[in-house]
């Protein structure tokens, strides 16, 4: 994939009006394509049903243990089709709702992702794409992404996380600087200032940037890196206390592993590790 330029779709829009999720592997990799550009990639049911089914994936397939979350065109997306959801809005249900029982939620809100995922946007990225980049654990901006967080405007409020992790993640004030005055756009770099994103680099590059910092933490031991993701949202679920109480048994878990044998092994080698998650 070139750093220059972004991917394109091969969808055909007459015949898949109502877009897809495209999934694919690159080794321990998942890539998974928000692909509607036509529409701003504006998220339709079946988007959001396919894009669970590809967390799922990502979460019980033990040969992935990173994914990537990215978009076709120049926009990462406008947000949830709000015809396509109002109804279900209106009785309580939402894209996040529909993704329950066994399947992961996008916007852990309800099962949630075990394995790291990296999101990279660029172009609009409003409201659902602001919750699902806030879902995932990194995220890379193009520079010319423009953010933000309108759903009062239409009678609604950020209900796929955003009222929780913009205050998590930026602050009281921040968070209700942007939750609250819906006056318009924000960039890439009032992104980083916040801690919204975690890099910002030129357009075009934030595909291969995200996949880049995506193979190196597959390089690392899968099992110690997903108990360190569960232990950081132990600590934000539940509390310090809570997070405390597992350090010592998770460690001597891991500790029992295969990996941490090959890891005590390559640091005496002094080379880096070959770890297969056992």
């Amino acid at each position: 994939m070139s750093k220059a330029t972004l991917p394109q779709s091969s969808r055909d829009p007459a015949t898949e009006p109502d877009g897809q999720i495209a999934v694919t592997r690159q080794g321990p990799v998942l890539l998974m394509g928000i692909d509607r550009p036509e529409k701003y990639n504006g998220l339709t049911p079946k988007m959001f049903s396919e894009l669970s089914d590809a967390y799922t994936v990502l979460d019980s397939d033990p040969e992935l243990r990173v994914g990537v979350l990215y978009a076709f065109g120049t926009h990462f997306t406008a947000g949830l089709e709000l015809t396509r959801f109002a109804e279900g809005m209106k009785k309580g249900a939402s894209g996040a709702n529909e993704a329950g029982g066994q399947r992961v939620d996008p916007f852990a809100l309800k099962k949630k992702c075990s394995k790291p995922v990296i999101t990279a946007v660029q172009g609009i990225c409003y409201t659902a794409g602001i919750e699902m980049m806030l879902a995932s654990d990194i995220a890379i901006a193009a520079k010319d992404t423009r953010f933000a967080q309108l759903e009062p405007r239409r009678g609604l409020m950020a209900a796929g996380g955003g009222t929780i992790r913009f205050i998590e993640r930026c602050g009281w004030g921040n968070g209700m600087y942007h939750l609250l005055l819906c006056d318009g756009e924000f960039g890439a770099d009032e992104a980083l200032r916040i801690g919204i994103v975690q890099e910002v680099v030129e357009t075009g590059q934030q595909v291969a940037r995200a996949i880049e910092l995506a193979k190196r933490i597959a390089k690392l031991a899968p099992l110690a890196i997903q108990e360190t993701k569960r232990s950081a949202m132990t600590f934000i679920e539940q509390g310090e206390a809570a997070a405390f109480s597992q350090l010592d048994a998770v460690q001597a878990k891991l500790a029992n592993t295969q990996d941490a044998a090959e890891g005590v092994k390559s640091f005496i080698e002094r080379r880096d590790g070959n770890f297969e998650g056992r």
